[in-house]
């Protein structure tokens, strides 16, 4: 199984949803805690209608998102913290739950794992599929 990830640091929503298509992404799961963004149509009620009018699912499991303090560490760098504390989401019962559902869905169609870092290093997303992604092949978008 193939699992994209992206991130809309630095994007337009037009070569966002532009860079999904071309890659035959199909699905969106958006792993973010909270699904807002000061970036206009990257908050969840018009990025999934943008996904929509391209043909594009949305799905947002926020139990994979990164909480608070680890978006703070993440914001400063602090790639340990973020570990540490991402670590500590993936253990609880909501987020193994969601961790599988994210699987089957991408089993079901091409999907993206979205959220904000461009750079996939910086990202829970890349901790995410280190953590339940064993056999999963991840590639890396950039819009």
């Amino acid at each position: 199984m193939k699992i994209y990830t992206i991130g809309y640091e630095g994007t337009t929503g037009d070569a966002f949803v532009a860079t999904l298509a071309a890659a035959g992404v199909a699905r969106v799961i958006d792993v973010r805690a909270l699904p807002l963004s000061r970036r206009p149509g990257f908050s969840k009620t018009p990025l999934s209608g943008a996904l929509k009018a391209a043909g594009i699912d949305y799905v947002h499991l926020k139990a994979l998102g990164t909480p608070k303090r680890g978006r703070d560490a993440a914001k400063k760098g602090d790639v340990a913290t973020l570990r540490a504390v991402y670590d500590g989401q993936l253990d609880l019962p909501e987020a193994q739950a969601a961790a599988a559902r994210m699987l089957d869905l991408a089993a079901e169609k091409p999907s993206a794992l979205l959220c904000y870092e461009r750079d996939p290093c910086h990202c829970h997303r890349t901790l995410l599929l280190a953590a339940v992604g064993q056999g999963v092949e991840v590639v890396d978008l950039y819009a």
